[in-house]
């Protein structure tokens, strides 16, 4: 990839979230001005300071029947006429979203961004859902034929059983991993301990996949606030550095691609974050990653250079993505079960990763948290963004 050269290095000085969930209450502009109200107070700022808004939103028109949700989020939070974009990129639109408002502090021609993500899923029926996520694979050779994302995943997972080994039970663990790690995060959709034998017991949804593998419908929100660099600590004492913010494309089609167990756009992602960042895979204390389905993870581990191709599986089986394991991924619980609000998922990520670094976790805290990673895919991997983070410029 050509090398970037930002004019200025990008920090974060506010964050906010809603809890996820299912919000019968609360509509797709209410949950968005709650994250990015928080935001802002945490930044210490006010709304007059904000001199743009990028949203990450994948498919409120489906969903709620409102789409033009830049204008509606900046005519809500009150910050017309400043300008508003929208971002999507199907699940990824968050991860987009963030990169976006890097660049734009990065140039030089914003000092304030506000960087949000925001999803409404429950207001259809399954049904209506599902046919609205579609839209991210290839809609005239897969989702025309009825293909739908349990079932692209549950093909890559039986490769990746086919050609490294990679078990049911290996499955499971990550599953059983992330909700006890959501028992913890009072953000998270599912605050419910499982264990191997109710994720092998739940109801098939496509083979090998099981219901306790897949992400669940969710409704939420997440902002963040971002400034340059060099100004950060005259709002907080504790700001928190972009070190790298990457993206890379696929194939929307899985038949398309050299590897259906490898999703390139998330190697050539991790690669470019890596080189902006110098910095390896071995130096990442902790990551949040896309685990829309339990196989999603085992190949994200590999997919982002923290183990050997094929050996994903054995990360897993072995401890070293828990708590306290060498590596801990997805300490928030992860898509599984923190929930994925698509549009808001890559923004939640980031959320976590500035709240590990702070040290302000509690009993979810992993140890020693100076370098984290977020990693969004967009449908099947089609879109992938790699952003790293840390406590230091």
């Amino acid at each position: 990839m050509n090398e970037l050269k930002p004019k200025r290095g990008v920090a974060i000085i506010g964050i906010g979230i809603t809890k996820f969930g299912e919000h019968w209450n609360l509509g797709l502009k209410e949950l968005a001005v709650q994250a990015g109200t928080k935001a802002v107070e945490d930044a210490g700022i006010s709304g007059e300071d904000i001199q743009l808004v990028v949203g990450g939103n994948m498919s409120s028109g489906l969903f709620t029947g409102q789409e033009h949700e830049a204008g509606l989020l900046a005519d809500y939070l009150g910050l017309n006429p400043i300008p508003a974009i929208r971002t999507e990129g199907a699940c990824s639109s968050g991860g987009l979203a963030m990169r976006v408002g890097c660049l734009a502090v990065a140039s030089g021609m914003y000092n304030f961004v506000a960087v949000g993500g925001v999803e409404k899923m429950t207001d259809v029926y399954g049904p209506q859902a599902t046919t609205a996520l579609s839209g991210a694979m290839d809609y005239e050779t897969e989702a025309y034929f009825g293909a739908t994302f349990p079932g692209i995943y549950a093909l890559i997972a039986r490769r990746h059983m086919h050609e490294y080994g990679t078990t049911r039970k290996q499955l499971s663990l990550i599953a059983v991993k992330n909700h006890r790690n959501a028992l913890h995060n009072p953000y998270a959709q599912y605050r419910k301990k499982i264990t191997i034998g109710d994720v092998e017991k739940s109801m098939m949804v496509a083979d090998p996949l099981r219901l306790l593998d897949c992400s669940p419908i969710t409704d939420g929100a997440a902002t963040v606030i971002l400034a340059p660099a060099d100004l950060a600590r005259k709002y907080t004492d504790t700001p928190i550095y972009v070190r790298a913010s990457a993206q890379a494309s696929d194939t929307l089609s899985l038949f398309s691609r050299r590897s259906i167990t490898t999703l390139d756009a998330t190697v050539y992602a991790a690669k470019e974050a890596y080189r902006q960042a110098r910095l390896s895979p071995k130096d990442i204390d902790f990551a949040e990653v896309h685990d829309c389905f339990t196989i999603a993870e085992i190949c994200a581990y590999e997919d982002l250079g923290f183990t050997e191709k094929g050996k994903g599986g054995k990360l897993i089986e072995e401890g070293e993505t828990e708590m306290g394991g060498k590596i801990p991924v997805n300490a928030s619980g992860g898509l599984k079960a923190k929930g994925h609000p698509v549009g808001a998922t890559g923004i939640a990520q980031i959320v976590e990763i500035v709240k590990q670094l702070k040290g302000e976790a509690e009993k979810r805290q992993v140890k020693n948290a100076e370098l984290g990673l977020a990693h969004n895919v967009g449908g099947s991997g089609a879109t992938a963004t790699v952003h790293i983070l840390s406590r230091d410029r």
